[in-house]
C-alpha cells in the first residue's frame, strides 16, 4: 500500500482535530476550522526536510517520516498563529488569521473594538495552543518504536525552547531599551526559525532513519545555518516583499521596530538618521517606499543578502561533508530566487 504524502497526512490530523471539536460544540468548530484556514498553502518544506533526510539516509520507516512532517507542518501553524497575536497582525497569506476572523466576526456582531480585539488575541492564543498538542501527540503516535519516539520528542522540545527564546528576544528588542549588536541581531534570527523550521525536521528524518550521533550533529549544524539564511530572507521579505505574493504585511517589522540584521546594519549608515523617524510606527505607501529607498542606498539590503547567501552556502558544505546529496536542501531552493527577485522591492 502506498503511503500518503505530508499533506495527506496533515490532512488527516486537521479532520481528527475537527472531530474532536465538532463534538464540544459550534463555536469551537469555528475555531479549529479557523485554525486548519491558517494551515492551507504554504511551501511545505518542512515536511518535506522530514522525508529528504530519512530517504537520503536510506530509512525505512517512510509512514512515520511523513506524519512527522506533517507534524512539524502543524508545528509551524501553531508558533505563526502565536506569531500573529504577539505582533498584532490580523492577515496572513493574504486573508484573515484566526484573531483577524474572530475580531470581524465580533465586530459584526457588534462588539466594542476594544472588545472584539481581545476576542482576536483570546482566539489566536486557544488555537495555536490546541496546533500546538495536536503536533506533539502526532510525533508520539507515530509508529516508531519507542526509543525513536522519546529522541524525537526530545528534538521536538529543544526546538520549542529555542524558538520560545528566540521570540522573546525579539519582542524585548524591539521595546528599544538597548541597541542590539549584530550578533545579537543574528543570534535571534537562529533561534526564531533555525530550530523548528530545518533542524528540528532534518534530524527528525535522521533520527528516523536510524543515523549516528554524527551525522545528527551536522544535519542539526546545517538546519541552524541554512536556518539563519531563511530568517534573512524572511526578514528582506517583510519590507521590501509584496503583501499580494508574500502573504504577510511589508509594514509590521517596521511598524514593531524589529531589531533585524537589517535595521541593525542600517544604524550603522549615515543613512540612519533618515531611516529612523519611519520605524516604529505606522506606514503609508510613500512613506514605505521612502524606507524601501533608503535602505537600499545605505547598502544594508545587499549586506542582508549577502549574508544570507554566506548561510546557504555554508549548509551546503556541511551537507556534502556528510556524505548526503545536497539535494536534502531542495525544498529550500525557491527561498533564494527571492534573493534576486528586484521586482519584490517595487
Amino acid at each position: 500500500m502506498k503511503a500518503p504524502t505530508t499533506d495527506q497526512a496533515l490532512r488527516r490530523l486537521l479532520d481528527e482535530g475537527r472531530s474532536r471539536a465538532q463534538a464540544v460544540g459550534p463555536d469551537h468548530l469555528r475555531l479549529w476550522d479557523a485554525l486548519a484556514r491558517g494551515a492551507e498553502g504554504g511551501k511545505r518544506f518542512r515536511p518535506a526536510l522530514v522525508v529528504a533526510a530519512h530517504d537520503a539516509l536510506d530509512g525505512t520507516r517512510r509512514a512515520a517520516a511523513v506524519q512527522v512532517g506533517a507534524a512539524v507542518e502543524l508545528l509551524h501553524t501553531a508558533l505563526v498563529v502565536h506569531d500573529d497575536v504577539i505582533d498584532g497582525d490580523e492577515v496572513r497569506r493574504g486573508r484573515p488569521n484566526v484573531n483577524g476572523t474572530f475580531r470581524a466576526r465580533a465586530l459584526a456582531e457588534g462588539a466594542t473594538s476594544a472588545g472584539a480585539d481581545t476576542l482576536g488575541r483570546t482566539a489566536g492564543i486557544l488555537a495555536g495552543d490546541l496546533a500546538l498538542t495536536a503536533a506533539v501527540r502526532a510525533v508520539a503516535t507515530c509508529g516508531a518504536p519507542g526509543a525513536v519516539t522519546a529522541r524525537l520528542l526530545d528534538l521536538l522540545d529543544e526546538a520549542l525552547h529555542t524558538t520560545a527564546a528566540g521570540e522573546l528576544a525579539d519582542v524585548q528588542l524591539s521595546l528599544g531599551l538597548q541597541d542590539a549588536t549584530p550578533e545579537e541581531s543574528l543570534a535571534m534570527a537562529e533561534r526564531k526559525t533555525s530550530a523548528y523550521s530545518f533542524a528540528l525536521p532534518l534530524q527528525a528524518g535522521a533520527v528516523l532513519a536510524g543515523a549516528d550521533e554524527e551525522t545528527l550533529r551536522g544535519l542539526g549544524e546545517a538546519g541552524r545555518v541554512v536556518g539563519t539564511s531563511f530568517q534573512l530572507v524572511d526578514d528582506l521579505l517583510g519590507v521590501f516583499g509584496d503583501p499580494a505574493r508574500t502573504g504577510k504585511s511589508s509594514t509590521s517589522d517596521l511598524r514593531e521596530a524589529k531589531q533585524t540584521p537589517l535595521l541593525v546594519h542600517a544604524r550603522s549608515t549615515p543613512e540612519w538618521p533618515l531611516i529612523q523617524p519611519l520605524v516604529g510606527c505606522d506606514l503609508g505607501a510613500s512613506q514605505l517606499a521612502e524606507v524601501r529607498s533608503l535602505l537600499t542606498r545605505s547598502g544594508s539590503r545587499a549586506f542582508v543578502e549577502e549574508l544570507a547567501a554566506s548561510h546557504h552556502a555554508a549548509a551546503v558544505l556541511v551537507v556534502e561533508g556528510l556524505g548526503l546529496p545536497v539535494e536534502v536542501l531542495g525544498p529550500l531552493a525557491s527561498l533564494h530566487a527571492a534573493l534576486g527577485d528586484r521586482g519584490a522591492a517595487a
